[in-house]
């Protein structure tokens, strides 16, 4: 047996702390990543899985792996590209069904409210080709109780003061026009 070893060789290592020394945590980190993604290699290779693993480092770095590549697990963990036909299974088919089926069901809702408003929009725009040919306001006098005639006469007589007062206004620019 040599006594003049200069390290300590392979030892078992505490995992159950964390590293103080920052250099001690990114070769752990380092060591880690490489036998994860060893592992997930083989799960891929042994059991005919896509795997994906993302994980960041202690300073924040992202790293990842993928089998068959990480934007193929990314785009259906995200199912922005759900599984094709021919690897798909009776269940995600039927999930997949469902979700288009509720999908359609809200198109057709959000279609009709959208015709509702168009008919809605017509007879408005109807009822407001009417009223133009109307005056501002017809209310029935019978109708006003003791507060609202005061109210009335003096909107009346406000309307009255702003009409004199546009009149004025016009008369007054049409003689200014004529002088210049």
């Amino acid at each position: 047996m040599d006594n003049n070893k200069k390290t300590k060789g392979r030892q078992r290592i505490d995992t159950s702390k964390r590293r103080e020394r920052e250099e001690d945590r990114l070769v752990t980190f380092s060591k880690r990543r490489t036998g994860l993604y060893k592992k997930g290699s083989e799960l891929c290779t042994l059991c005919g899985t896509q795997l994906g693993i993302l994980v960041f480092s202690p300073s924040g770095k992202p790293f990842s792996f993928g089998h068959p590549n990480i934007e193929v697990i990314a785009r259906r963990v995200l199912e922005i590209n759900p599984r094709s036909n021919e690897n798909s299974d009776g269940v995600m088919d039927a999930y997949h069904m469902n979700r288009i089926n509720k999908l359609n069901e809200k198109l057709t809702i959000v279609s009709d409210e959208g015709e509702d408003e168009k008919e809605r929009g017509m007879k408005l725009a109807q009822m407001a080709k009417v009223r133009q040919n109307k005056f501002l306001c017809e209310p029935k006098i019978d109708e006003l109780n003791d507060y609202d005639l005061p109210n009335m006469k003096d909107w009346l007589l406000e309307l009255h003061g702003k009409i004199n007062n546009h009149l004025e206004e016009l008369i007054d620019s049409q003689v200014v026009g004529t002088y210049n």
